[in-house]
């Protein structure tokens, strides 16, 4: 594993470029984030593979009791268009170090880093049988993983729709087990206190980020009535600001939205949000006559019951609204069917206890936003799914725990 992070860190280039060029992404980003993080993912549970233990028990009676952590065997593996790499990484490393062999699909419009990954792990001595990716649409290639009687574990990112149906054949087929990581609509809280300009900047990052098309994406944004009005102006004159074009280009922060389908679904949500009678601030058209590029937009005068509110679009556009008190911020960033994350912006330790506690979502942000990390577990609440990639925890969703038993006969102890 550590020869094969070293080989992705050799290739970085040649992978950013599949990628860009695959999924719309920024060509320096992938390049200089993306991709070390994969390689750095690898080596992270690289470095656990031989770690995996169980424990003695103390059993009650006369026995000594022990448990194993025994791999779950084969596992498969679906994973979203959005951040191919990133996946890649959160869903094979954990697999690999926990001893068990996978079939990886990618997303069909995205396959292109995942056959190269493969490739490479093939160079680097990892055998043959034992990670392989097999491209295809979900209804027939990620319907046959989540379906066959042979898979004993499926590890799946991507729409709540979706998982609902690779819960369905996982129970219809041998009951194997799942993990869900799922949409999103997450909401985040800027208080009175904040610094107004650090966090209209943390804002705009937060739904701009990746074109939008990302399953954390703060989206739904609550600011308090204090500095509500400044904020809006900030934040407006960032957005207007924000460079939309080539993403092979330095100066662009904005790539291409990932396919025609999703193109075209942004700016009819765009559409209803207008008819729904939120105020357009800024944006809410395409950028030039080429390509799939939209224009960072927000919307504010939202109503919680607005689609553009409760669903998750997965592009750069914003629904912002006034609170006046904790109380409300709470229940307004509980108003949603999802749970994955949330962001928090104040300097006032007792809110951002208060506040991260009552939100349900499987990570906060406290004054940052997408601080993620190889030791740090991710995954959602409620309709988020359930189950969670990094960390150790990762590692776990692909053991089995067996407890092995013995009879103790004239032990002086127990």
């Amino acid at each position: 594993m550590m020869k094969w992070a070293d080989m992705i860190d050799q290739n970085t280039e040649e992978l950013a470029a599949l990628e860009t060029i695959d999924a719309g992404k920024l060509y320096n980003w992938v390049k200089n984030v993306d991709i070390p993080l994969l390689a750095n993912t690898i080596r992270y549970y690289a470095g656990a593979a031989d770690k995996i233990h169980g424990e003695v028990l103390k059993a009650s009676m006369e026995f000594h009791a022990y448990t194993l952590m025994e791999p779950i065997g084969v596992v498969g593996h679906i994973i979203p268009w959005n951040f191919p790499s990133t996946m890649f990484g959160a869903k094979v490393a954990p697999s690999l170090a926990a001893g068990c062999t996978m079939v990886l699909k990618p997303a069909e419009q995205t396959p292109l880093t995942a056959l190269f990954y493969a490739h490479l792990a093939k160079q680097a001595g990892i055998p043959d049988g034992v990670l392989n990716v097999v491209p295809g649409f979900g209804s027939n290639a990620g319907a046959a993983i989540t379906s066959h009687m042979d898979i004993d574990k499926v590890s799946f990112t991507g729409s709540t729709d979706v998982g609902r149906k690779v819960m369905m054949a996982a129970a219809r087929s041998n009951l194997k087990p799942v993990s869900l990581e799922l949409g999103g609509k997450s909401p985040i809280l800027v208080f009175d206190d904040a610094d107004v300009d650090k966090a209209a900047e943390l804002a705009l990052f937060g739904f701009l980020f990746n074109k939008g098309e990302i399953c954390v994406a703060g989206t739904r944004l609550f600011v308090q009535e204090g500095i509500y009005d400044e904020f809006e102006k900030k934040l407006v004159e960032k957005a207007k600001a924000w460079v939309v074009g080539d993403p092979f280009d330095p100066k662009s922060q904005q790539g291409p939205q990932a396919s025609k389908e999703q193109f075209e679904k942004i700016l009819s949500y765009i559409e209803h949000g207008k008819r729904e009678g939120a105020t357009l601030l800024t944006g809410g058209k395409r950028v030039g006559d080429k390509g799939y590029y939209i224009e960072p937009t927000i919307f504010s005068n939202v109503k919680e019951d607005m689609l553009i509110v409760q669903d998750e679009i997965f592009g750069p556009v914003l629904s912002l609204k006034k609170f006046k008190t904790i109380e409300e911020g709470i229940k307004s960033a509980n108003n949603t069917k999802y749970g994955l994350a949330a962001g928090v912006v104040t300097k006032n330790i007792d809110i951002a206890n208060t506040v991260s506690r009552s939100i349900r979502a499987g990570v906060v942000w406290i004054n940052c936003y997408f601080a993620f990390g190889d030791d740090i577990p991710y995954g959602g609440y409620k309709m988020s799914g359930f189950g969670r990639d990094y960390g150790m925890e990762a590692l776990h969703k692909y053991l089995q725990v067996k407890s092995v038993v013995t009879p103790l006969y004239n032990s002086p102890w127990l």
